[in-house]
């Protein structure tokens, strides 16, 4: 397990900005960092509340994220909410000092093609928090872009709010794979926020039956106390993905025609996905929403895939999902909350990373708060 170094062993800035650092050779850094200044095109935000994702553990552990890579130290996070304490002159928004607000984590250029599109996620000089080179959240102060903060109603929290980024990687998800239809099944692979996510989403959308898949016992259970008429269905790690996709087509039934039009694939991992495109009827839809530290995938089957005209389709991050998101929440048509299963305050932001790879500490979304 990487060392954690802490303030009195880095070099600290007289202003109070705590910060989590994670440095090229996979240490935690907990120390200082300077305050930003808001620039005049900028809003300022005291972080109330950021989650890990999978991704900052990649980027400490592994060092990055395919060819995303550290190579300086950089704060992480960006899974992120909290309040507007300044705005620049020249924003000429609604936003005010005073609001919540969630953060929607990429700052794109605004003048490409893919973001004149509409595409923005696609943006090749996107500035994406806690991604290199752009420090993330779990910092006290970050200055933003303010057309990529998202006020929050009152009756939402600011770990709601900060929930609204995982929820939006799924919204974006079952977009990307065109919808899901009422009374149609649904596949869903991985039980971890992503995958939880996209299960409620799936639900509220109608689809039925539904089956998620996950290696883990602790996190199935979790997922039919958010859903309790969906399927479950544990990996088994003993044998091919093919054979676990077998398992699993027999839940829905014995015809082809039961088989899910639409298969969500939210873990990364090649046996996942390599179960998921033996599972997808044909011509049906496979939609990878995982994120790999890897840029190849092995043991792809491309022939069935190719035989049954499976559209395989893959999403990176997400574009105009947050309004409608916060919508969802807000009005309790889907509920979020019991995805927090531990919070730690800022300046015990390494343990909260040490929290989530401890295997001995069944975790969903720990949150790092600055009350």
């Amino acid at each position: 397990m990487a060392p954690i170094l802490h303030s009195s062993e880095c070099e600290t800035s007289p202003v109070s900005n705590p910060c989590l650092i994670v440095t090229p050779d996979h240490k935690l850094i907990a120390g200082n960092a300077p305050i930003p200044q808001c620039q005049p095109n900028q809003v300022k935000i005291h972080i109330k509340c950021t989650g890990i994702c999978g991704s900052d553990i990649h980027l400490w552990k592994e060092g990055g994220i395919g060819d995303l890579v550290v190579t300086e130290n950089l704060v992480l996070g960006h899974e992120t909410a909290g309040q507007v304490i300044e705005v620049g002159r020249e924003v000429t928004n609604d936003i005010k000092v005073g609001d919540r607000v969630a953060i929607e984590p990429q700052a794109p250029c605004m003048k490409c093609y893919l973001c004149l599109d509409g595409h923005y996620n696609l943006c090749e000089d996107v500035a994406f928090l806690g991604v290199p080179p752009t420090n993330g959240s779990m910092q006290r102060y970050l200055c933003t872009d303010p057309n990529f903060v998202h006020k929050l109603p009152d009756n939402m929290s600011y770990e709601q709010g900060a929930l609204s980024e995982i929820v939006s990687v799924a919204f974006h998800g079952i977009r990307k794979a065109g919808g899901l239809n009422p009374g149609e099944p649904c596949m869903i692979a991985g039980c971890g926020p992503i995958g939880l996510a996209t299960l409620l989403l799936a639900d509220v959308s109608g689809a039925y039956p539904i089956v998620v898949s996950d290696i883990s016992d602790e996190r199935l259970e979790f997922a039919k106390t958010l859903v309790p008429s969906v399927m479950t269905y544990k990996n088994d790690t003993s044998i091919s993905p093919k054979k676990n996709a077998k398992n699993i087509r027999k839940m829905f039934g014995t015809t082809e025609y039961v088989m899910p039009p639409v298969v969500l694939e939210c873990t990364g991992f090649a046996s996942s996905i390599n179960s998921c495109c033996y599972v997808v009827r044909r011509n049906g839809v496979l939609t990878i929403l995982g994120v790999s530290g890897k840029n190849e995938l092995d043991g792809f089957p491309f022939m069935p895939l190719s035989l049954g005209e499976v559209d395989v389709r893959f999403i990176n991050r997400y574009t105009d999902t947050w309004p409608a998101v916060i919508n969802l929440i807000s009005s309790g048509k889907i509920n979020v909350d019991k995805f927090v299963t531990h919070v730690f305050q800022l300046e015990e932001a390494a343990k909260a990373l040490e929290c989530v790879v401890d295997r001995n500490v069944p975790t969903i979304k720990v949150m790092i708060k600055d009350d």
